[in-house]
């Protein structure tokens, strides 16, 4: 209990010292999952959108894909991006490997599936009759695709929350791809398990609750606007 108490203290002290280090990871994971997140996003509502009101052969098949996407182990993904990313692998030229950048294109890939398979539900929760009087009333099919999906941004708000929130707190694809150095890719996930490796759990309590008071404050942000209900 004493432990956690030192770690709610440290994690006051940090914060309101402005310690610089602990600043810049903060920033870092921040900049790295957002961005990770809205390349997510771009990738992920098309496609999500496009299996919902299309139909071809093999859809079953994509769709199932897309399910098990969504619980891709992080682990993987990182395995995956190194290998690429090797020197001898077929993207070493790019010399990415340990930059906040590989961490960058890991989180999208696994974040992608997640919001391609919430924009999935999402809009397939929309009735078929509605998109159908969207037609019938001279809708062309971009249009009636836009208006589908702005009938169903409310739940898909849950996509940008589930996007979010399973990188930020990711750590296997984190660490195999960024390296956790010190003032260049470390992030708060890595931190705590260097910072838990040496013994120092008040110093990786005090991270985790930066972590989940990060995460707390963007989800508290979109669900309020999730939740808002017009005049």
């Amino acid at each position: 209990m004493d432990v956690l108490v030192e770690g709610v203290r440290q994690a006051i002290g940090l914060l309101l010292g402005g310690d610089r280090e602990i600043l810049a990871v903060l920033w870092l994971s921040l900049q790295v999952s957002t961005t990770a997140t809205l390349i997510a996003l771009l990738l992920g509502i098309p496609a999500g959108a496009a299996l919902a009101l299309t139909r071809f052969p093999g859809r079953t098949l994509v769709v199932s894909a897309v399910n098990t996407g969504m619980g891709l182990p992080p682990v993987v993904v990182g395995l995956f991006v190194t290998i690429m990313l090797w020197r001898s692998g077929p993207f070493g030229s790019w010399e990415i490997l340990y930059t906040p950048a590989a961490i960058i294109l890991a989180q999208a890939l696994i974040a992608s599936p997640i919001v391609t398979g919430i924009t999935l539900a999402a809009v397939q929760n929309v009735p078929a009759k509605f998109r159908l009087q969207l037609i019938a009333l001279g809708a062309s099919r971009p249009q009636m695709v836009w208006v589908t999906l702005r009938e169903a941004r409310l739940p898909m708000l849950a996509a940008v929350m589930a996007g979010f929130g399973g990188v930020i707190s990711e750590i296997g694809a984190s660490l195999m791809v960024g390296g956790n150095i010190k003032g260049h890719t470390r992030t708060l996930t890595t931190a705590m398990v260097l910072e838990t490796g040496k013994g120092n759990f008040e110093i990786a309590i005090a991270l985790s609750i930066l972590l989940m008071a990060l995460v707390f404050g963007i989800n508290w942000a979109l669900t309020a606007v999730q939740q808002r209900r017009p005049a």
